[in-house]
């Protein structure tokens, strides 16, 4: 079988570090989901704002490999203890493909693209491939007595962010919440044990930020 996208997302995401791990983490960051011109006829979303979220199927992009590893290193848990590739959600998979449940905020209408989707809580980089798009059904998809594994144990994990208000000057709340809510979830890769300073983008911020490994500094941020 071949696929290919029906539409790629736009969102504030330039490079892979700094993305939070998993969809709705970081629920006010938005990306909007532009379609391939044959896949823009408004019918194709009719009904589709009855509907408070969705999932997105994806590509890993920068993720293409030619072998394949049975095992992989989940960060939360050192990135040194290796588990099934199917027991995980790493991006390194046989097939590239990602999953991801996101809010529907919206439809929005340009004239050369057509009809937009506004949605929130994404964990994908910017011009990600989009396979397809299917409805959030709660009596089905959400199941409370589902166990986790070790996601469980670190839902909740976060380090404390440390900075000078000075660093935020002129950044409006909204990009300063999303920035510390990034930096929370400890984006540093797990094999990474020593304090070290990190440069990532994240819209229009470059952002230099010194992470050890219960807390994290921002040392500055720059407008690109």
């Amino acid at each position: 079988m071949e696929i290919k996208p029906i539409a790629f997302i736009k969102t504030n995401f330039k490079e892979k570090f700094g993305i939070p791990r998993q969809s709705g983490i970081v629920e006010n960051i938005t990306g909007e989901i532009v379609f391939e011109k044959q896949f823009r006829h408004p019918d194709a979303l009719r009904g589709i704002e009855e509907y408070s979220h969705l999932w997105l199927i994806f590509d890993f992009s920068l993720n293409h490999r030619d072998s394949f590893s049975p095992t992989v290193r989940p960060p939360r848990l050192g990135g040194n203890t290796r588990v099934g590739v199917f027991a995980t959600r790493s991006p390194f998979r046989p097939n590239n493909l990602g999953l991801s449940c996101v809010k529907f905020e919206g439809v929005k209408y340009d004239e050369k693209l057509g009809n937009i989707l506004i949605v929130s809580g994404v964990d994908l980089l910017d011009n990600t491939p989009i396979y397809d798009i299917k409805p959030y059904i709660p009596y089905c998809d959400c199941k409370p007595q589902a166990t986790g594994s070790f996601s469980d144990e670190f839902k909740d994990y976060k380090i404390e962010v440390l900075y000078d208000e000075s660093v935020f000057f002129g950044i409006e709340k909204t990009d300063k919440e999303n920035i510390i809510k990034i930096i929370e979830q400890d984006p540093k890769p797990a094999y990474k044990d020593e304090n070290k300073e990190y440069n990532f983008l994240f819209s229009d911020y470059e952002i230099c930020v010194e992470i050890n490994e219960k807390t994290a500094k921002i040392l500055k941020i720059n407008k690109i």
